[in-house]
Parts: C-alpha cells; structure tokens; sequence
C-alpha cells in the first residue's frame, strides 16, 4: 500500500499524523545524552543482568571477621577485571547506639553469669564479645570512634555466565580467606546495579555496622602504584589508572636506562622527561644520535650543536676540568690522563702496552709543555691541542707509527673536528648534540669525546643536571667508552648528575661487561615495545613473569613497564596536545604541522 492509498484508507488515521506540528515530530527524534549511553538492550533475572552486550552481576558483603587488616580491599581493587565498587557510609546516632549497647551488654553479662551459676565451662565467645562491647562503648563514649552503618557492593561485567561466575569465584575465594563473605543480590539486581552506578542512591540497603577504624581500611584508592610526593609524571598505571610521578633525584642514584624495539616511543617519552623536568630548573644535556631532538632545543631555548667534520662546533679534548674543594689537581690529571689514553686508543683502533706507556708519557709531557703540572691551578690555564700532543709523540722513541695514525686527526680530512679549541658553550637549560651528520666509523669517537667534555663541564660546577645518551649501544661498541659510560653512571650522584640511558640494541649492550653494572646502577629502568628476539634475554635480566612478557610484545606505541627499585608497573606515557606538538617525530605528523605554519603564515 502506497502512502496515497493509505490517506485515502484511513483517514482519520492521515488527520492525526498531518495534526502533529513539525518540531514535535523533529524533537520526538532527537537524541539525547541518556539515548546515547543507554544499552541496546536490557534483560533482568534473578542472579544478573543482559546489559547490551554484557552481563552483570551485583555482590554484596554480609559479614566481616573481629579484625580487619589494613590493605584488605587491596587485591579486589587490582584485579584485572571490569568491576564497579560503592560504598556507602551512614553514619548512626552515638546517643541511640549507646543506650542499645547497655541493654547488649546485660544481655551478654546475664549469660556469663547464668553458666557460671549452673557450673559450665566458660564460653570464650561470649567473654571476646563481653571484651569487644565494653572496649568499644568506651571509645564511643569518649569520641575517639564513630559507628557507622556500611554498605559495600561490587558490579562485576563479562561477556558469558562462565566468566561472570569465573570473576566471582575468584572474588570469593580472596574476601573469604580473609573472614569476609558475600552474596550475590538475588531478585535485586536492578536495586543493586542502580546501586553502583555514580548516583549515589542506596537502593540495596545491605549494611554492617563499622566502626571507625575498619571503615578506614576499606579505602578504595590502595593499589599497585608507583609514585613519590613530587616529582614529573611519567605517565598512567595501565592497571588502574593511578599516577605514576616520580623525581629520579630523590632516589638513591638519578640514572635510568630505556630499552625499546624502533618505533615504540622511546624518544617521544625521552623528550616527554626531558620538557617536564626544565620545569624544575634542571639543566639538560643530550647526546642525539638522529638529530630528534633540534625542534625541542629551539622551543625551549636551548642550544643545539651539530658535530661533524665540517661543523663550526669544535671540542678539544684536552681541556681539564677545575679541582673540586675536595679534589686534589693532581688526582684531576691524573684522570684527565687516564681518559685520553682510552679515546686514543679509541681513535688508533686498539693500541699496544708498550704505545700505551708511550702514549700516557707523551700526554703529561704535552700538559707540561703548557706549564701545567700536578701542582698547578687549572682556572686561568689555555689547554694543549692534538697537534701539540702530536708534536711531542714525533720527539719521542717509538712514537712514529703512532705518528702517522694520528696524522688524519690532525692535518687531514678530520683535523677540524678534534684539533681546535673548544667553542661551545653549555651554559643553558637543554644543550643538545648532534652526531647525526658524523661518520658511523667516527661515532664512537665523537660519544666519546662529548660525553668527557660534558663529564668536565660538570665537575667545573655544581649543579642539578640530566644527561641523555639516546642510542647508548653505540658506545657499548667499544670497552673504554663502555667504561667511561659505567664511570658517570657511578660517580654521577656526587655532581648532582642524574644520567639516562637510551636503547633499542638490547643484545649488543648486554654483551658489553658494562651493560649489566650500569643496569644495576639505573634507579628507573623503562622497557618498551620489545622485539620477539630480544625478549628472552631482557625476562632473565628483570625477572618477568609470562605475563609480563607478552605485554611488552603486544604493547603499543608508548605503553611498557616502569621499574623502581624493587617495584614495577605497566604504563602508557601521555602527553598534553601542545606537548605532542613539540615533541612528536612521526613523520606524517611533522609534515602536517609544517604545513599548518605554511598555511598560517599565508
């Protein structure tokens, strides 16, 4: 029947449809919040409710042992389930339930009597219960406790009967080996699903009598979490979505190592860390390995230093750093020494014991050159170069070969790297250095040379700083930058130096015998997203469960576990929409904010 033919059928029928005004028919199919959220549909029997695509059940507690325990509520709270939890407090006359506590007392009093009059044993129940009565009538008496009539209900959802009866099996059996029972709110189920809904309406009206100090361990917020009074925030508790806030400066070493597979979000929460922490009047340093971290220098107003053969930017390595009050100069030589026969023998490819003495003889003599000695103050001194050290070794017996591999650092294609003075200055709140644009055989090399040149800015001030070495397994390659890397990660705490180590080459930094001692040494340690071949070796390393094995594997972008100290959680790393902005290095994302600021400048 067409529409025609029914006006014409019925027509009484078409006059009440035509006598309805349009906004009624156009407000009758408006949505509304409650439209939204409300489920598809509802079915409820006895033991639980068909809510759309979900099934719910409502427990709640019937009875509680004579002691509750601090914590107890703590397992419910985390279990990996979805579940709502209310709790409601009524707090009850103190005048009423003293009068009903003196007839309770008679009562029990008249029984204790009543057996010892006809020669029973003595009733311990009756007697605890004597005890308990007194003892809390005193306290109600004299304020120091509170009784309150207490209603603790718990929604649990899943998507079957056998896993809803599975979550409350395992519900059960955690409250009742603690002495707490429940029970399933048969034929009040809507009353006690409305119950736990963000109403606060107490439909079920199950309640216990609590006094004060059991109601205060109940408080729902205990949970696995890892946090600290102040701090930056790291990111959520996957778990239960609590905070986790921490200050790396206040624990017992300011390290911390990342390991990650490329892509998971390693240097977004690096730099996350990083922008945060210049909050506190931190001073960082970087050592940036893919050039990440130029756009986040430049909106805070740091400094960023490209080093390369052909940069303006030159480090002399031979610069010492100033003698602490409780520094000898000489025992700062002596180590300022040390540290140049290891970059040498970085730089010569591996070097004998005999040109290692020759080396560590020509270094003192080239500082002597310069009048600097054991006995000298280093403030106002002007630091040898290469070509100085150079100079000396060709004076020397058995410094020719030497000689000649030194020639490419100090005259050839790699002489304005090394021998110039140093001109960079690292007196800002985030200093960044590039290596991107070195050459990979150079890398080590130049890791090395910053990161010692960082070490003696440090030791030349004290101040609160963070040092980041993002692609640390560059630096594991060799032993003596290995080691140098192990050296500030234990001595860093007493320059105020927090260091924080990045990776994604998990196996070739464990190989190192360094990688295990600056794991150790790493208050924080953050795993991200990890590959399938490296997952073995990091579960023996930090004792995973299974478990938390395969959530590392099936982790997204940003998400991972966070250890400190003895304690770990699962986190997400967050950031607010203006901090994703600076800080993101997807390249779709970089290119659709470049061409924003094109668009915006037009």
């Amino acid at each position: 029947m067409g529409l025609l033919d029914f006006f014409k059928s019925k027509p009484k029928e078409a006059q009440r449809i035509t006598s309805v005004l349009p906004h009624e028919i156009f407000e009758s199919a408006a949505l509304e919040l409650r439209d939204i959220i409300a489920p598809s549909a509802l079915k409820i029997t006895p033991r639980d409710i068909n809510l759309g695509d979900k099934i719910v059940r409502t427990l709640f507690v019937i009875s509680y042992p004579r002691y509750l325990a601090d914590n107890w509520f703590s397992p419910i709270i985390n279990l990996d389930t979805i579940f709502d939890v209310s709790i409601y407090v009524h707090p009850v006359d103190t005048a009423k339930i003293l009068k009903q506590f003196q007839k309770k007392v008679a009562e029990v009093q008249s029984q204790i009597q009543i057996r010892e009059e006809k020669g029973l044993v003595r009733d311990p129940v009756l007697d605890t219960a004597y005890q308990d009565i007194e003892a809390l009538r005193d306290q109600l008496q004299q304020a120091q406790e509170r009784l309150f009539e207490v209603g603790l209900y718990i929604s649990i959802y899943a998507d079957s009967i056998t896993d809803l009866d599975k979550i409350e099996s395992e519900i059960r059996s955690i409250l009742e080996a603690k002495l707490i029972y429940i029970k399933p709110a048969l034929f009040q189920q809507e009353q006690g699903f409305r119950s736990t809904l963000p109403l606060a309406n107490d439909e079920l009206g199950v309640h216990s009598k609590l006094n004060s100090s059991p109601l205060s361990s109940i408080f729902p917020f205990i949970s696995f979490d890892l946090t600290s009074d102040k701090g930056i925030l790291y990111g959520i508790n996957r778990h239960n979505s609590s905070l986790v806030l921490f200050d790396r400066f206040s624990l017992e070493n300011y390290n911390s190592i990342t390991f990650a597979k490329s892509g998971s979000g390693k240097s977004f929460a690096t730099k996350l860390e990083i922008l945060r922490t210049l909050m506190f009047d931190v001073n960082v340093i970087v050592i940036d390995p893919e050039r990440e971290y130029e756009y986040l220098a430049e909106a805070v107003g740091g400094r960023y230093f490209n080093i390369s053969l052909s940069s303006n930017n030159h480090i002399n390595p031979f610069d010492l750093p100033i003698a602490r009050d409780d520094e000898s100069p000489a025992d700062v030589l002596r180590s300022q020494i040390i540290n140049l026969v290891g970059l040498f023998r970085i730089m010569l490819g591996g070097i004998t014991q005999e040109e290692d003495s020759i080396i560590d003889r020509a270094i003192t003599e080239t500082y002597a050159m310069k009048d600097i000695t054991p006995d000298s103050d280093f403030r106002d001194i002007e630091p040898p170069l290469l070509s100085d050290f150079e100079l000396v070794l060709a004076g020397m017996e058995g410094g020719d070969s030497l000689v000649q591999k030194l020639t490419k650092y100090t005259k050839g294609s790699w002489a304005g790297f090394l021998n110039q003075p140093s001109n960079v200055d690292i007196n800002k709140n985030l200093v960044v250095f590039s290596i991107r644009d070195m050459e990979d055989e150079l890398k080590p090399v130049a890791m090395y040379i910053v990161t010692h040149y960082i070490w003696t800015a440090i030791r030349r001030e004290l101040r609160k700083r963070l040092l980041v070495i993002d692609e640390a397994w560059w630096m594991m390659k060799s032993e003596d930058t290995a080691s140098f890397l192990f050296s500030m990660a234990k001595r860093g705490r007493k320059y105020y130096l927090g260091l924080a180590t990045i990776t994604q080459d998990v196996d070739d930094f464990i190989k190192s015998p360094y990688g295990m001692p600056i794991i150790t040494n790493s208050s924080i340690q953050i795993l991200l997203k990890q590959s399938p071949t490296s997952m073995d070796n990091l579960q023996k390393i930090f004792n995973l469960t299974d478990e938390e094995k395969y959530l590392l594997l099936e982790s997204d972008v940003g998400e991972g576990i966070f250890f400190a100290g003895l304690k770990h959680v699962a986190i997400k790393i967050i950031a607010s929409y203006t901090e994703h902005q600076i800080l993101t290095s997807d390249p779709s994302e970089i290119l659709a904010i470049r061409k924003a600021k094109v668009d915006l400048e037009r």
